[in-house]
């Protein structure tokens, strides 16, 4: 199934027309902070979009139009630099069919990624290192990391990590929102109580080559887990704060300081940050619409014309939605508990993500301008956009180079 589900009808609801709150004002003082530093996201569902028909990432798109959340000319509008773009396989079967599947799709997707930056040379380039996305950045270009959200396209053959690490994947989770062979999710009920004996040796893979850990969507026992046994940092790529909104997707503050004592960094997402109940008449409404297009299949056409039908829907029974204050609300509050040096952003972009006054790329400088009126330095913004995650990335190759020279 197309991640444009999950867009268009997941909870954030990014097509709805109810009014936006105040916008944060952005300084010219602060634009020029916010474009001084390097900035990432560390989770950018964007790839679903690549192989979609009549789609380009250099052409400025409107998520009220087609329900998309990235591209090159938002990218510099928001002053986003680059991130992780996700390689990102819907949980199925634990088979060899259905590993094959996994497999083959997960490819494809990096493939996707591959083939848009190689169309685009002059905007972007592939990042492999720490130091590659300052050097990216300089030539005016934008640099493009790799993730996997959902490790069950390795199957139980783990060399195919080291494939995806020829590929460019420099970030990987285990698992998504069921359980797999590798780890228990956050969302589904405990079968291993953290990582599985196979979910053990992936860990041991992913640090021996100089992939970072994230975990996001694993449950707390991983967390727990992968704090004491990782070699190096971990990263949680696109969580929140379970003490802004208690949801299983969250983290409480025991386990964010866990993975800050331990030198990790939690980067903030723009989902699960409140109740967005759906009332009978909306479902119902949703229900009479039919099925979704699918993204890589079904016509541009095809699918801003369902958008537009939704839209219909989301002027007559507007959805519930979270606001750029609850945002702001689980960065900061995130950022009391463990400090400027181990928190990011990871807003769940073309996944999910986005919020009312928050809604695509091009709004991220307001991040920077509530930081400073929260009293950070501007040291700690460049940071948090993206100083501390390239950091991890550093210490996790670094701890894989030391291990192939002491051979």
């Amino acid at each position: 199934m197309s991640r444009l589900l999950t867009i268009l009808l997941g909870s954030a609801a990014l097509l709805a027309t109810s009014a936006h709150a105040a916008d944060t004002p952005v300084s010219k003082q602060d634009r020029a902070l916010h474009e001084s530093v390097l900035t990432l996201d560390t989770h950018l569902d964007t790839p679903e979009h690549f192989a979609r028909k009549g789609w380009s990432m250099v052409d400025r798109h409107d998520v009220k139009v087609d329900g998309t959340q990235v591209d090159l000319p938002r990218m510099n509008a928001g002053g986003l630099d680059g991130g992780f773009f996700a390689i990102y396989t819907a949980q199925g079967a634990l088979t060899a069919e259905g590993y094959r599947f996994a497999r083959d799709f997960a490819l494809e997707r990096a493939t996707e990624i591959r083939e848009m930056v190689a169309a685009h040379p002059d905007k972007f380039e592939l990042a492999y290192t720490a130091d590659d996305a300052a050097r990216i950045n300089k030539a005016g270009k934008k640099f493009v990391f790799q993730s996997i959200e959902n490790s069950w396209p390795m199957g139980e053959d783990l060399t195919l990590m080291q494939t995806f690490y020829a590929t460019g994947v420099r970030l990987a989770g285990p698992v998504h929102f069921r359980n797999n062979q590798f780890a228990d999710s956050s969302t589904d009920k405990p079968i291993w109580h953290g990582f599985s004996p196979l979910g053990l040796r992936w860990l041991a893979e992913a640090n021996r080559l100089g992939i970072v850990i994230d975990v996001s969507h694993a449950s707390d026992d991983v967390v727990d887990q992968a704090v004491a046994l990782s070699k190096v940092p971990i990263i949680a790529s696109h969580s929140g704060a379970k003490a802004i909104y208690d949801h299983p997707r969250n983290l409480d503050d025991g386990r964010l300081k866990k993975i800050a004592d331990a030198g990790g960094v939690i980067c903030i997402n723009s989902v699960y940050l409140k109740d967005t109940p759906t009332s009978p008449e909306r479902k119902a409404a949703f229900q009479a619409l039919g099925k979704v297009p699918d993204s890589e299949t079904a016509s541009e056409a095809e699918i801003v014309a369902f958008l537009k039908k939704k839209a219909e829907i989301d002027a007559k029974y507007p959805p519930v939605r979270a606001s750029f204050e609850d945002f702001m609300a689980s960065l900061l509050h995130t950022l009391k508990v463990v400090g400027p040096e181990h928190v990011g952003v990871g807003a769940d972009w073309d996944g999910g993500g986005g919020v009312i006054g928050f809604e695509d790329v091009a709004d991220l400088p307001k991040v920077t301008a509530r930081l400073k009126a929260a009293g950070y330095t501007d040291a700690d913004v460049a940071a948090i956009w993206g100083g501390n995650v390239l950091r991890v990335v550093r210490q996790a190759q670094d701890y894989a180079a030391k291990q192939t020279a002491a051979k």
